[in-house]
């Protein structure tokens, strides 16, 4: 499957989460986040992760509220992601992450699918959730996650590994990589 299928693919179980989350002040497993703070978050940096897919620097948004809307304007964030990713030659050549500094396209675009499963499965656990991907999605993102896990937890975005047992699920494994235990209950 192609890469802009598998972010398409990834986008949908992210929204079916959004949906099925009722409770802003649950914790996640990202421990410096509860829902609310997750959600502001993903609302923060939605644009620059689409103005990348588009070749495009587009900064994180400022100072983002969550209100009543948070879930409509996650979804359509989440859309236009899926519609910029979802395109194969935005995988081609370089772009930029919401700064001048260009990088890989397809080293982002990996980068953008996988905050797609992580942090769509962080929401989906703060909420009691248990969401679901296809495993042509969590083959590749597991791959993209191995590539800058180590560059990832020395700059502060994941935490320290944590150990899966032989024979762990796919998914199991890209949330290890990330410092997340994928045993975590609110």
């Amino acid at each position: 499957m192609a890469a802009g299928s598998l972010v398409t693919s990834a986008a949908t179980t992210a929204v079916a989460v959004v949906r099925g989350v009722d409770d802003l002040d649950a914790p996640t497993p990202c421990a410096e986040f509860d829902v609310r703070a997750l959600v502001a978050h993903l609302l923060t940096w939605g644009p620059a992760l689409a103005g990348a897919g588009r070749g495009k620097s587009v900064p994180p948004l400022e100072d983002v509220r969550v209100g009543d809307d948070w879930a409509e304007r996650l979804e359509a964030q989440v859309a236009d992601i899926a519609a910029a990713w979802g395109d194969d030659s935005a995988w081609e050549g370089t772009t930029h992450m919401g700064g001048p500094t260009e990088m890989p396209a397809d080293l982002v675009g990996g980068m953008v699918l996988a905050e797609l499963v992580v942090h769509g499965w962080d929401l989906g656990r703060g909420s009691g959730q248990r969401p679901e991907w296809d495993d042509d999605v969590l083959e590749f993102a597991l791959g993209e996650v191995a590539k800058t896990a180590d560059q990832g937890r020395a700059m502060g975005v994941y935490g320290a590994e944590v150990v899966v047992p032989d024979g762990a699920s796919t998914l199991d494994r890209v949330l290890g990589l990330t410092g997340r235990d994928p045993r975590w209950k609110p």
